[in-house]
């Protein structure tokens, strides 16, 4: 008998994309195998089964997909963070470096209610700036981040310490070591 397949098992890796010496981590594989789909949104909501969340905001755009399914798991609503420009109501902004300049994500100031818990979702932890853009939103927003789950965490570009800084629990279903 084979041993059970794993979440990182399902990944895939691509030399070179979408730079020379970056070896990217492909989730879509993941996405489109139906257990390895399903193996993974139940253990990125298991460590909050029994917490109460009021809403699972998803980073763009692989943390729309994860997102909405957790959120229909755990049975609460779905909040998207976007990119600047892209949600057609009034929005509040936070700006974050990248690593080739800064870029802007918005949500929706109306989505969050002060005092809900949220959990956030993505599908890759590096660095850690998207995600601290997205807690410090929803912060603003007078909303408590109960944890930040990833299904891969790359842990020599820091994010994971730069998020635990931030008083965040952190939950990642795997990790890749170098970039």
């Amino acid at each position: 008998m084979s041993p059970a397949k794993t979440v990182k098992d399902y990944i895939r890796t691509i030399v070179d994309f979408p730079h020379e010496g970056i070896l990217f981590r492909d989730v879509t594989t993941l996405f489109a195998d139906p257990r390895g789909f399903r193996m993974c949104v139940d253990q990125l909501l298991a460590p909050y089964v029994g917490v109460r969340i009021d809403k699972v905001v998803g980073l763009e755009a692989r943390g729309f997909i994860l997102g909405g399914a957790v959120a229909h798991q755990l049975s609460t609503g779905f909040v998207p963070i976007r990119k600047k420009g892209k949600l057609p109501g009034q929005t509040i902004s936070q700006a974050y470096t990248l690593e080739y300049g800064e870029a802007v994500v918005e949500v929706h100031e109306d989505s969050m209610q002060p005092g809900e818990t949220v959990l956030l979702v993505d599908d890759l932890l590096a660095t850690g700036g998207t995600a601290e853009a997205g807690i410090k939103l929803i912060e603003r927003l007078g909303a408590r981040v109960a944890g930040c789950a990833f299904v891969v965490d790359l842990p020599d570009l820091g994010g994971r310490k730069r998020l635990e800084t931030m008083g965040m629990d952190v939950h990642a279903l795997c990790a890749f070591e170098g970039l």
